[in-house]
């Protein structure tokens, strides 16, 4: 399906990728490994029309030319790209980041379709819909990022790093979720430095040192090549399972103490400073309607709610909207709006001040334990 062939990236007079050449094909997991720097990111940027340096070679989709085509029709092609790190809308929805997904005209009219095989996908999201996406988890985040690039219904999943920042639990279920979406008939081209969870789930990798692929072979084999352990999966250990010794423990400096500390007096005056502020309103929370249940039918099932999507148009202003205020941009002016006159409150809603005249006794006893206490930390010397 997807065909690369003599791949080169420039930057000016230096080189980033020179003749890269690989394939993946239909329900193929193919992952591309090295060290930082290699050039792995600069190859999917390459691959999907967004790389800023000048690009040669020839990067063929179903023998389409996609070298030089500007980014959205790559998507138009059948490509998506999940960058690294995510690229999330997180002052949208988990719907309505979903929703954006489907933007492209070859994944419109699938949008439903594509929506319900995400949400199957990952059960979390069904679950967290109407959730703001940036109080989500990171791994949650990294779900919603890889739903989004499915909405636009592609064959080729391109994936940078998606284990960045997650925990060792979250990385193995996101290569659990990638080895479902395989079985869906996508082709995964794979970024990952964590080369031993991804050449469990690929079918064939390639070897990315200094812009230029050295070596290609089954994943499997790979894994059990001992210059691949050695460069990429921690060593000898990790192929004779030998344990590597624990660095010795250094000794933590003890905290020195503090030389001087506030006097009494001025505990004490800080004690009834906050003392005589005034005591703030409590506030009042208004009561929530419950939310409707669903009206039964007739052979005693509870019906099924269609849920409204919202409009694609809407949300791609939305996120705009977002992101030119994430870059800085200044907002379009909004018309004036009056604002109605305060009104003074009535002797009866203002706040009753406390009376601490009662307390007085209580108070003077409590500044006088403070003024003993601070006393004696001036004279507490430490037992050696």
């Amino acid at each position: 399906m997807l065909e690369v062939r003599n791949l080169s990236v420039s930057y000016g007079k230096h080189r980033a990728l020179g003749g890269a050449s690989l394939r993946v094909g239909k329900g193929e997991i193919v992952v591309i490994l090295g060290a930082n720097g290699a050039g792995k990111s600069t190859l999917l940027k390459a691959v999907c029309g967004i790389c800023e340096g000048y690009v040669a070679g020839d990067v063929q989709l179903e023998n389409a030319q996609l070298v030089g085509e500007k980014p959205h029709k790559i998507v138009e092609a059948g490509i998506a790209l999940v960058p690294e790190g995510r690229g999330v809308f997180g002052d949208l929805t988990v719907e309505e980041n979903l929703t954006l997904g489907a933007y492209a005209e070859r994944a419109r009219d699938e949008a439903a379709g594509n929506l319900q095989r995400v949400l199957s996908l990952f059960p979390k999201l069904g679950e967290r819909r109407k959730q703001t996406v940036r109080t989500m988890s990171g791994g949650e985040q990294q779900m919603v990022a890889i739903g989004r690039a499915m909405m636009s219904n592609p064959s080729i999943l391109a994936l940078d790093e998606p284990s960045l920042g997650l925990s060792p639990l979250l990385c193995k279920d996101l290569f659990e979720s990638l080895r479902v979406v395989k079985q869906a008939g996508l082709g995964i081209l794979l970024v990952e430095q964590n080369a031993k969870q991804s050449l469990r789930i690929a079918d064939r990798g390639y070897l990315l040192e200094n812009g230029n692929i050295v070596h290609e072979d089954d994943a499997e084999r790979l894994a059990n090549d001992p210059a691949v352990q050695k460069a990429y999966l921690g060593g000898s250990g990790a192929a004779t399972g030998a344990r590597r010794p624990a660095p010795a423990a250094t000794p933590t400096p003890a905290i020195p103490r503090p030389a001087t500390g506030p006097k009494p007096n001025e505990i004490a005056a800080a004690a009834m400073k906050s003392v005589g502020a005034p005591a703030r309103p409590v506030p009042v929370i208004k009561p929530t309607a419950p939310a409707p249940k669903p009206a039964p039918v007739a052979n005693g099932t509870a019906a099924v709610q269609k849920l409204d999507t919202p409009d694609i148009s809407d949300l791609v202003a939305k996120a705009s909207a977002t992101a030119s205020r994430r870059n800085g941009a200044t907002p379009p002016p909004r018309a004036p709006t009056t604002q109605p006159a305060p009104t003074q409150p009535t002797r009866s809603a203002q706040p009753a001040i406390p009376d601490f005249a009662s307390s007085s006794d209580r108070l003077r006893s409590m500044i006088e334990d403070i003024e003993a206490a601070a006393r004696r930390a001036e004279t507490y010397k430490p037992r050696r």
